[in-house]
């Protein structure tokens, strides 16, 4: 074989190479999607629900190897409200949660929408569902939670570009000083933070089930919302039952942890947080 046929043998080989470097992932990525979906149409089935999930995932990019955390934002939001609008209005909704939080506009959003929504909605939490998921899970009829999972308080963080602080934290601070030892700056915060706080509250009346321990509603506010316990304080399976009383179960179903577990071989540079099969309304 003369070089210039070796130059085109190696040439195709190289090729080859990069093909295989591009679709292999791509392979793997619809294969994973394909196999959620299929785990979605069997819970669902299993349920007689519409399955949404909002998964958020700790991710890395493959190639650079960087961080890329994932939290509840708008994107999110437009997706869940789309699947819960699309859903027959008599089939229940199953909302499989996993989630550090995130933006209260978005969480707000989900909340509502599971609120209105007329059949039975339950939120499913293998794992955790902290700030903004506990909200969302406030809002549904009942919440299966792997007696090793977390919900985590909903007090308001307030941020600026130096950091975030909790809502009551601030106020306390302009308790304590006098009025001419606080600057301005801290003194504004603080009525953001008031209004925050009082906000939370009332969409935490508004949210809550009549049969989820309304009668325990002061208390819920106090654990969940006064700033009795750190943000990313966890309030376990037994603790939630405390508080909310029968609507929340210990028992969550196996196919979640199969669905899960698909979760965390995906390699994708950005999964969809948000996966729905739509059900036929006929």
């Amino acid at each position: 074989m003369d070089q210039i046929g070796l130059d085109q043998v190696f040439g195709n080989i190289w090729i080859v190479f990069f093909l295989l470097l591009f679709l292999v992932p791509m392979v793997q990525r619809n294969a994973l999607q394909m196999a959620r979906k299929r785990l979605l149409v069997r819970l669902g089935k299993s349920r007689g629900s519409q399955v949404i999930t909002l998964i958020h995932r700790q991710e890395v990019i493959s190639f650079l190897g960087v961080p890329l955390a994932r939290y509840i934002d708008i994107d999110d939001s437009e997706e869940v409200l789309r699947a819960i609008r699309n859903a027959p209005k008599d089939v229940p909704i199953d909302l499989v949660l996993h989630t550090p939080g995130g933006l209260a506009l978005a969480a707000t959003q989900i909340a509502l929408a599971l609120k209105r929504h007329p059949a039975k909605t339950t939120v499913i939490i293998p794992h955790y569902a902290m700030s903004g998921g506990t909200l969302i899970a406030l809002a549904a009829d009942e919440i299966i939670m792997d007696q090793n999972a977390a919900l985590g308080p909903v007090d308001p963080q307030l941020g600026d570009q130096t950091g975030a602080y909790p809502a009551t934290s601030i106020l306390k601070v302009v308790e304590r000083k006098k009025i001419d030892e606080i600057d301005d700056k801290t003194l504004i915060l603080a009525e953001e933070a008031s209004k925050a706080v009082s906000q939370m509250k009332n969409l935490i009346r508004r949210i809550l089930r009549p049969g989820c321990a309304e009668e325990k509603i002061d208390r819920i506010i106090e654990e969940f919302i006064s700033g009795k316990y750190t943000h990313d304080h966890p309030f376990m399976a037994e603790d939630a039952q405390a508080l909310l009383g029968d609507c929340v179960k210990v028992e969550v179903p196996g196919e979640v942890y199969e669905l899960m577990a698909l979760f965390r071989m995906d390699i994708g540079r950005r999964r969809p947080g948000v996966e729905y099969v739509p059900m036929s309304k006929g």
